[in-house]
């Protein structure tokens, strides 16, 4: 999802479409509340003759500033497959000097780094973004 979004920011698409998921959903309303993106959507694809089956997407509607700047400047991955990344409530610190974001998936669900802090609770690093 994240490359996803790198990619189509840095090519200056309007909207990506991405596999749906719980934890993905979750992430683009972060993104969302956060200013990062202009919104996302649910969306139905139809059955295909490969695929029998329909199946959902999240469609995301990327956002740019009145020139065509980009408002989702960097997207970070964290904690991966390979070496995850767990902090404590404590170790959980701003991104950027508080210009930037952190996603974490907690016990509460998931939330950013701020909203971890204050609510006294840790978890796992997803990514960052700025």
């Amino acid at each position: 999802m994240l490359t996803r979004l790198r990619n189509a920011v840095t090519a200056k698409h309007t909207r990506v479409d991405l596999p749906a998921s719980r934890l993905k959903a979750e992430i683009a309303r972060i993104l969302q509340d956060e200013g990062y993106i202009q919104g996302f959507r649910l969306v139905e694809e139809p059955a295909t003759k490969t695929d029998r089956q329909s199946r959902q997407v999240i469609r995301v509607f990327l956002k740019y500033g009145p020139h065509g700047e980009k408002v989702l400047t960097g997207l970070e991955r964290i904690s991966r497959p390979g070496r995850r990344v767990y902090l404590g409530v404590e170790d959980v610190s701003p991104v950027l000097g508080g210009l930037g974001t952190s996603i974490l998936t907690t016990s509460r669900g998931v939330m950013t780094g701020r909203a971890a802090r204050k609510a006294g609770v840790g978890g796992e690093v997803l990514c960052n973004v700025w």
